[in-house]
């Protein structure tokens, strides 16, 4: 794959510039052009996952500074 995709990307041949569309056909374990089998990618996906992957992680982190920020209680006062 990253042969194909590297040979798209360092060539100005029309016909090599198709490599970037190359996937993996995993039933038949071949490499084929994704965009004739009519496999594409959502971009608008991809973007949410790492949307909703930052902001738990920003989360994640607020949480652990409030629990640092929190003063310890002595075991004498309740």
């Amino acid at each position: 794959m990253r042969v194909f995709h590297n040979a798209s990307q360092r060539t100005d041949d029309e016909a090599k510039k198709e490599l970037k569309y190359s996937g993996l056909d995993l039933v038949n374990g071949k490499v084929r052009n994704n965009l004739k089998a009519g496999v594409l990618e959502p971009t608008i996906s991809k973007v949410k996952a790492l949307k909703f992957a930052t902001e738990a992680a920003i989360t994640i982190l607020r949480i652990d500074d409030m629990i640092k920020l929190a003063p310890k209680q002595e075991e004498g006062r309740r």
